[in-house]
């Protein structure tokens, strides 16, 4: 027997100092998905953004670690639901895409949607951010395969089975680069919904720092890379090294060829020493590739271990 059961759905609305905006953008999801849970988790604001969330109609919930990767792991271990939506709670992403881009989770039993952003406001998307993505899209797609059109989106659906496999390890704004990394190792079906962003309304101001957070995602990026392929990562300077050594050890052989002498002992010394190491390089990469596939393994299991998102039930 087939019964038509409507998922529940729960909007995740980290927030820090969004007074100016958290209470529209409250109302929004309220109307664009009536049915639906919106949770607001205060990240230590200095202003009235719990009481405005509260008075809009949200739950309010406190985190006091100050990060929004911190707050993003309290939100999936508190919350249970089928559909999780997660937004920020500046008003720039668009609450009306949101029941499309469910819907698209659900008919294609998808884990996890992003909403891409187009933006028409040149206030809403500062030049060096458009550039930035771009460049750090590139950069995850040529080291991991695949990619995403836009990685640092913080419009998402997910389905349950995405929420809880995820382990959450980064503390701050890196968190969308670990989502979209989780996403391609496990390789989960995912799609992308194209949403207006628009720009904050005048009291919002943006936390996210161009060079500060961006150096973050550069490191974040290089630590996945390095537990997620470690065979690459650690062969690759493995063979630097030992390329490094060949060529310093070519004019000593040549010179012990000739003379049956080896006059430069410090450079001798130099290469044995690179040479080994390039070898504990290849090895290391080898014995950690084989823990990468057990955790990998351990992720893959807690996420079959939930079903697919559907829109009904048998």
């Amino acid at each position: 027997m087939i019964t038509d059961i409507s998922p529940r759905i729960a909007v995740l609305l980290p927030c820090y100092n969004e007074e100016a905006a958290i209470g529209a953008t409250v109302s929004g999801f309220l109307a664009a998905l009536p049915g639906a849970i919106i949770y607001v988790y205060d990240n230590n604001s200095r202003d009235r953004t719990r009481d405005v969330a509260a008075q809009a109609g949200a739950v309010v919930r406190t985190e006091r670690q100050q990060g929004k990767g911190h707050v993003v792991r309290r939100m999936f271990a508190d919350i249970d639901a089928d559909v999780y939506i997660m937004a920020d709670g500046d008003l720039t992403y668009d609450p009306n895409a949101a029941p499309a881009m469910v819907e698209m989770l659900l008919a294609e039993e998808l884990d996890m949607v992003v909403g891409t952003r187009k933006h028409e406001e040149k206030t809403a998307y500062r030049g060096g951010h458009v550039l930035g993505n771009k460049l750090f899209t590139g950069l995850l797609s040529g080291l991991f395969g695949r990619s995403f059109s836009d990685i640092f989106s913080g419009y998402r659906v997910f389905s349950r089975r995405f929420v809880k496999s995820f382990p959450v390890l980064s503390s701050g704004f890196e968190i969308e680069t670990e989502m979209s990394v989780h996403a391609l190792e496990l390789r989960m079906p995912v799609g992308e919904v194209e949403t207006v962003y628009a720009a904050r309304p005048e009291g919002s101001e943006s936390k996210l720092s161009t060079f500060g957070d961006g150096w973050r995602i550069l490191k974040t990026i290089a630590t996945l890379y390095r537990v997620e392929r470690p065979v690459l990562f650690y062969g690759s300077i493995g063979a630097l090294l030992l390329a490094a050594a060949i060529v310093l050890a070519i004019p000593l052989v040549v010179t012990y060829l000739n003379t049956g002498l080896v006059p430069r002992f410090p450079t001798a010394i130099l290469v044995t020493g690179m040479t080994v190491i390039a070898v504990l390089c290849f090895f290391a990469g080898l014995i950690l590739d084989t823990v990468t596939r057990g955790r990998r393994e351990i992720r893959r299991l807690a996420y079959l271990a939930l079903p697919a998102p559907r829109g009904s039930q048998v």
